[in-house]
């Protein structure tokens, strides 16, 4: 076994970005086939209950942003967090617009508005739960009380959902649009959902996943307490086993369902998160595998940069006219599509041959600005 060539954890901790780069080069995939009607199913959301390999994305990147937290959080002041959640929020919302930006048909909920509202909750929870730093058992007391904030969080959404009647008047309503989550978001934000009943990055279902940003600063304090590297990813990965198989029991009586965060979902899904991030660790910090990470590093260094370009390029591409030799029009994505990917292989192939052009495009951009020293922040 090799020795342990890290036994601090530096601010900028490079196994992180290259999870954080893993985890933005699925997104790009999954959120950009060339045809919808041909992609393999691991590629796909899971229609309601259950989860597939693309229902771990968003709560790995949530995982990821509690981890940085503890990385970089600790002297940011609430000012601070406040404005930096203030502009996730906004670029979501300018996302959401883009481009007509039609008041009557705008969507307020949004990926980039949890990151921001779970930024927001997390970063002042861990500030707030730092004891003074001369006192003893300083990173444990930090521990507790945010594992104890997630707790209150994943049990209390829970709880909301046994004892609150939904739409249909039956508690324990898990329906798309009898939740109570669905009967919230309907009631403050009608006509601004992705669906016209309902929204899968509603608000009630925001604290769920405010647990699992937390779940990830616990799993930061884990790293950045004084412990050899190989003890470090060992732990990490055994708490990540136990908060999956947590998640699975518990989704015996609570199913994992994505678009609900149910309570089993996000802790099952930071389980899983945490193992990820003890294999890059132990890959990238322990082994000195930087070449193999390089590429994820490139796209997780920049990467609400990457989020918010690819979102720009998926609307362009969809805007964006082509007329043909008939006369008619049609997307400049269809086009390209049909003219340069479904001749070169079966239609499932030639859908993720498009995927995969997109995110070399993207990636282009990025290794220029990464090469060029240039990180865009909020």
């Amino acid at each position: 076994m090799p020795p342990d060539p890290v036994p601090t954890v530096p601010a900028r901790l490079l196994s992180l970005d290259a999870f954080r780069g893993l985890t933005m080069a699925a997104m790009v995939i999954v959120n950009n086939p060339g045809d919808w009607a041909h992609v393999y199913p691991p590629l796909l959301h899971a229609q309601w209950h259950g989860c597939t390999p693309t229902d771990l994305v968003f709560p790995f990147f949530l995982f990821i942003v509690g981890v940085a937290i503890t990385l970089s959080s600790k002297s940011a002041s609430p000012a601070r967090i406040g404005s930096r959640a203030a502009k996730l929020v906004g670029l979501g919302l300018f996302l959401a617009g883009f481009p007509r930006f039609n008041p009557a048909r705008w969507r307020l909920p949004g990926v980039l508005q949890r990151i921001g509202l779970c930024y927001l909750g997390a970063a002042l929870l861990y500030r707030w739960s730092l004891p003074p730093a001369d006192q003893p058992g300083r990173i444990a007391t930090t521990a507790w009380r945010v594992g104890l904030a997630a707790a209150a969080a994943l049990v209390g959404y829970w709880a909301m959902l046994l004892a609150v009647p939904g739409a249909t008047g039956q508690r324990h309503d898990l329906t798309p649009e009898g939740n109570v989550g669905a009967m919230l978001d309907r009631a403050l934000m009608a006509g601004h959902l992705w669906k016209p009943a309902w929204d899968p990055e509603g608000l009630l279902s925001t604290v769920p996943a405010l647990g699992t940003t937390l779940a990830g600063v616990l799993a930061g304090l884990w790293l950045k307490a004084s412990r050899p590297g190989w003890p470090r990813a060992a732990g990490l990965a055994a708490g990540g086993a136990a908060a999956a198989a947590v998640g699975l029991a518990w989704s015996l009586v609570l199913p994992l369902n994505k678009s609900l965060w149910t309570s089993s979902y996000a802790i099952y899904t930071a389980g899983l998160g945490a193992i990820l991030l003890a294999a890059c660790y132990v890959v990238v910090d322990l082994w000195g595998a930087r070449r193999l990470a390089y590429p994820f590093v490139v796209l997780g260094t920049n990467a609400i940069a990457l989020f918010v370009l690819s979102g720009l390029l998926t609307k362009i591409t969809l805007v964006a006219r082509v007329t043909l030799a008939d006369g008619s029009e049609v997307a400049w994505r269809t086009w390209a599509y049909s003219r340069f990917f479904e001749p070169l292989a079966s239609p499932v192939n030639a859908s993720l041959l498009y995927a995969a052009a997109n995110l070399g495009l993207l990636y282009v951009v990025l290794w220029v600005l990464f090469k060029r020293g240039i990180i865009l922040k909020v």
